[in-house]
């Protein structure tokens, strides 16, 4: 009865922190929300909407530093302040190796968190993540590859072509080590942060046209972010229930 009672506890417990855990994560809802609602074609360039622009991810940023404390400052919410460089690619004819360089700085940060940290540290030992490995590595090749001839016609192709090689390897590092901690909202978070960088790129570099093609990048790159918070706080919570298992 005891262990029935803990269980249900358990349970109580996990439904209190997702509600709460929800209402922290209203305002970066409105905030998104306002995002769109704002958001015209007309409003490329725009210094108002840069500012609009990046107010969803630093929300997030705050969240994950109110529930996971100061040391995620060097973690996922370091990432997230920097993910704020998104700003630059506002003016992407001036900027956009700004914010490739700040994006790639917070992939550094969400890397080292997913290697570094106990709390993703996996106690599966289900082989299936290992098989994904060469898949983003071959992706992410195959996608250089097919962006090179597009790449070399830039403006300053002496930086962009590395440059973009260079943020590639880190995106691709950054969905492997997600992969590695099995945990299901951080792998998602890393994968359609991904769908949303090659749909950046290939219309940046007119590689390609795809219809409504920033909208889809700013709702993958929203839920990227959004997936990758929300696995940083759930990935606290699943080791205070591990420790205690381990303890009882």
């Amino acid at each position: 009865m005891d262990i029935l009672d803990t269980d249900a506890y358990d349970r109580r417990q996990r439904r209190n922190t997702s509600c709460t855990l929800f209402l922290y994560l209203v305002p970066f809802f409105l905030a998104s929300s306002a995002y769109f609602y704002l958001w015209t074609p007309e409003s490329v360039g725009s210094t108002l909407m840069a500012g609009v622009k990046s107010v969803p991810v630093l929300l997030l940023a705050a969240v994950v530093l109110s529930w996971n404390g100061a040391h995620s400052v060097l973690g996922v919410a370091g990432g997230l302040v920097f993910s704020a460089g998104d700003v630059c690619l506002v003016w992407p004819d001036e900027m956009f190796i700004h914010g490739m360089v700040a994006f790639a700085v917070a992939h550094l940060f969400y890397s080292l968190t997913f290697l570094s940290s106990s709390r993703y540290t996996s106690y599966s030992s289900s082989s299936w993540p290992r098989l994904l490995y060469p898949v983003l590595i071959l992706i992410g090749g195959a996608f250089y590859i097919y962006m090179y001839p597009f790449l070399q016609k830039a403006p300053n192709p002496d930086l962009i072509v590395p440059g973009v090689g260079v943020y590639i390897l880190m995106i691709v590092l950054m969905g492997s080590l997600a992969v590695r901690t099995r945990r299901l909202t951080t792998v998602l978070g890393s994968l359609v942060f991904m769908v949303s960088d090659v749909t950046l790129a290939v219309q940046v570099f007119k590689a390609a046209t795809i219809e409504n093609g920033s909208i889809v990048v700013m709702v993958t790159y929203y839920l990227a972010q959004l997936l990758i918070a929300v696995g940083d706080v759930k990935a606290t919570e699943n080791q205070d229930d591990y420790s205690k298992w381990k303890n009882a």
